[in-house]
Order: C-alpha cells, then sequence, then structure tokens
C-alpha cells in the first residue's frame, strides 16, 4: 500500500510538474541564455535554444524521436554502430539536453554513457527541468570537452559522438589533429567518431576537418543536405570515422529516407571534394565559422 500510494503521489507530482511547464523556462548560463521551449505538437518535448540558436530538441515521453536532422543523423550512425539493442559505451562531447544518450539509453537498454559539458548552470537546469531516466547508466560531468576526454581510458569506447558549440561555434582546440588522437585513443579497434560539423560556402572549415580525420582514421564518411555539399548555403555535416569499414550503404539509404533527405559521401568522392585541405594542428587551429544572421530564421 506504501508503495502503491507514493507511486501515485509521484505520478500526480509529475503531472502537475508537466502541466505547469506548458510555457518557455529561461536561465542564464556560462553560454548566454538558456531557453526551453515547449513543443505545442508534442506534450512533454522541448527545444533548448541557447541566445536563440536550436540546440537540442527531446522529447521526454518518447526520447527515441529525434527531431533534427544532425541528430537524426548522428541517431543513424548510433544504430549503425553495432547490432540491434547491443549495449554500447559511448562518450558524448557536448551535452546539450542530452538528446542522443537518452536516445541510446532507450534503443540500447543497459549501455553506459559518459557526458563531458563544460556549461555546468546549463546542465543544472537541463537536469532539473528535463530529468533524466535514473535507471540509465549516464554519467555527465562538468568538465571541457577535451580535457574530460583526456581523463577517460584507453580503449573505453566504442562511440565518442562530438557536438559542442560555444557561441555556434565549434572551439578551436576541438578541431585539431592533437584532439581527434584524444579521440581514437579513447576508441576501442573498430569504434567510431561521429562529428556535428556546422559550416557555409566556401566549406574551408569542413574540407580540414575531413583531411584532419583522414590523418588518423582510415574509413571515413560524411552526411549532409545536398545544398550544404553544394556550398550552397550554411548547415550541419556528420563525419563519421573509424579504422574499419563503416556500413555506408546502410546510411546512405537511411540519411536518403529522412524527412529532409541528405547525400553521404566516402572513397574517393570524399577525397576529392576535400581538395588537398591541410590537416589542422593546435598551433593553427581556428573556431567553426559563425553562421549567418538569417542561418536559424
Amino acid at each position: 500500500m506504501a508503495r502503491r500510494g507514493a507511486a501515485a503521489a509521484r505520478g500526480a507530482s509529475d503531472r502537475k510538474r508537466s502541466e505547469r511547464r506548458q510555457e518557455s523556462v529561461s536561465a542564464t548560463v556560462d553560454g548566454g541564455l538558456a531557453e526551453l521551449v515547449p513543443d505545442r505538437e508534442r506534450p512533454r518535448a522541448w527545444t533548448l535554444l541557447l541566445d536563440g540558436a536550436p540546440q537540442s530538441h527531446v522529447d521526454l515521453d518518447d526520447p527515441a524521436y529525434l527531431s533534427f536532422e544532425y541528430q537524426r543523423r548522428l541517431g543513424h550512425v548510433i544504430d549503425l554502430a553495432a547490432p540491434a539493442g547491443r549495449p554500447l559505451q559511448v562518450v558524448h562531447l557536448g551535452g546539450g539536453a542530452f538528446t542522443l544518450a537518452r536516445y541510446i539509453a532507450a534503443s540500447r537498454p543497459r549501455s553506459t554513457q559518459q557526458i563531458v559539458e563544460i556549461d555546468a548552470p546549463l546542465v543544472q537546469l537541463v537536469r532539473r527541468e528535463l530529468p533524466l531516466d535514473p535507471q540509465a547508466r549516464i554519467r555527465v560531468r562538468s568538465a571541457d570537452a577535451r580535457a574530460g576526454l583526456g581523463r577517460i581510458q584507453d580503449g573505453w569506447a566504442d562511440l565518442v559522438i562530438a557536438d559542442v558549440f560555444g557561441g555556434a561555434r565549434t572551439p578551436a582546440h576541438l578541431t585539431s589533429v592533437e584532439f581527434l588522437a584524444q579521440v581514437r585513443r579513447v576508441l576501442k579497434p573498430g569504434g567510431q567518431y561521429a562529428a556535428n560539423l556546422a559550416d557555409g560556402p566556401p566549406l574551408a572549415h569542413l574540407r580540414g576537418q575531413i583531411a584532419t580525420a583522414a590523418s588518423l582514421f582510415p574509413q571515413l564518411a560524411l552526411a549532409a543536405d545536398p545544398t550544404v555539399w553544394r556550398g550552397r548555403r550554411f548547415g550541419n555535416a556528420v563525419l563519421v570515422a573509424s579504422d574499419l569499414p563503416i556500413a555506408v550503404a546502410d546510411l546512405t539509404r537511411r540519411v536518403a529516407s529522412d524527412p529532409h533527405p541528405g547525400r553521404v559521401e566516402q572513397g574517393r568522392a570524399l577525397a576529392d571534394f576535400t581538395g588537398g585541405a591541410a590537416v589542422v594542428t593546435d598551433a593553427g587551429a581556428k573556431p567553426s565559422p559563425a553562421p549567418p544572421p538569417d542561418a536559424f530564421s
């Protein structure tokens, strides 16, 4: 009786909390003004914005739902990283609303995950307003992504996912070959690195990131919207790198069937796209380019 009563009380509390949260929630965090904006079409879904730029979308009732285009593509990488349902050990560099960690916990129960997010007030906001399933094996650490990666043991991860933006730009020290050497150290043999990259014409940053990854990983694939490939607009691209072959055919089919179909390139076509770009080192690294004012309109 006591257990059922406590469960009922918790359920009522959760419903009341959900009802109260039909309006936006905002807070000042290290990265600027963070806003959690309710999705009017999904009762317990929210979009996280930082200084007006969309960062993450999460549905607490359906964590397997991925709304953002780049998150769907990272979801495809996760789905293809191992046989369906097999637990993974995953490092997330950049936390946002913990969308992909929730996705993995829902689709691959018993997975063990580490999130490294530098913005401690943002972590507190998300934990408070969009709490994680207490049964999920997810550890959140407030630290710089590269410093946090340096504390993870060799060969621990099946997958390292990088989605790190400060002021809508990826910090310079997370774009270099020295950074990717740390990623490779943390990955198991055959593990995969997946990164959300953002660039616009003339795509110099994107080409440099491909060249840098190619200097350490023999297998690469890049998924992006055709207009991004052609350098017609600023947008996201998902880079996948590994020391073993990537399931490119399956990834291509999935990306092509997305609500906003994309294209995947690998091999010679990707090398030709890179066009002899130089490997990025710590000494010459720069942040990714700032998005244009109308990028999120």
